[in-house]
């Protein structure tokens, strides 16, 4: 007696192949998933190092011996500093002693929107450096608020605003001279160096007032 192939039926031949994909899915979904953690120490590790260099942009490693990115602060919203969103704040110490912090803003009014700002001030009071971290300025016109895409290599706009101190600067100097203050601008292009000056001035009087109570560990 010879036997014949078996015939599948439309549901079994449904049922089969849904089981293949299935199966498939569950490999491929594996698979992605030990991808993600074999990479994931390397991808988080690149991540820190790309912070660590941003923030060694606005505070030389030579200001601070602590563990900058583990000593850090949770902020709310804080209007002062332009920003509607939690941020965090870091706190550099040197041989024991509060040496500057570093901490978002914003400036809102910038020509395109909004331009993000990371700030540096020192224990004394004075500006350790300002870099914009985002922003959709005008490309060739605008950007030179960058330092990457500034011209001018040797002393980039940005830098202007390091060495500043409230001590030493009255508030009318970190005005742009259009308006006068001390900061230059490009022609054509005044909105947003001027939304930064203002932003980074009402960002230093906020780290004036807050600086003994955030190395106090935000403890009143």
């Amino acid at each position: 007696m010879t036997s014949t192939p078996r015939e599948f039926t439309a549901p079994a031949m449904a049922a089969r192949t849904a089981a293949i994909l299935f199966i498939f899915v569950i490999v491929f979904t594996a698979l992605l998933s030990g991808a993600y953690l074999w990479t994931r120490p390397a991808i988080e590790a690149s991540a820190l190092d790309e912070k660590m260099k941003l923030l060694n942009e606005v505070l030389p490693a030579g200001d601070y011996d602590n563990a900058l990115l583990g000593s850090s602060l949770m902020l709310p919203p804080t209007a002062e500093l332009g920003l509607k969103e939690p941020s965090t704040v870091y706190l550099a110490t040197k041989n024991g002693q509060p040496s500057a912090m570093i901490f978002e803003a914003a400036a809102n009014d910038g020509y395109a929107g909004r331009i993000k700002l990371l700030i540096a001030v020192r224990h004394d009071g004075t500006v350790a450096g300002v870099r914009v971290t985002q922003h959709k300025e005008t490309p060739g016109l605008g950007d030179y608020i960058e330092p990457k895409k500034d011209k001018n290599k040797e002393r980039p706009w940005i830098t202007q605003f390091t060495g500043l101190a409230l001590a030493s600067t009255p508030d009318k100097a970190w005005r742009v001279k259009k308006d006068g203050g001390q900061i230059d601008y490009y022609a054509g292009a005044t909105v947003s160096p001027r939304a930064i000056a203002k932003a980074v001035l009402k960002a230093v009087h906020w780290a004036d007032r807050e600086r003994d109570h955030l190395f106090s560990g935000g403890k009143e």
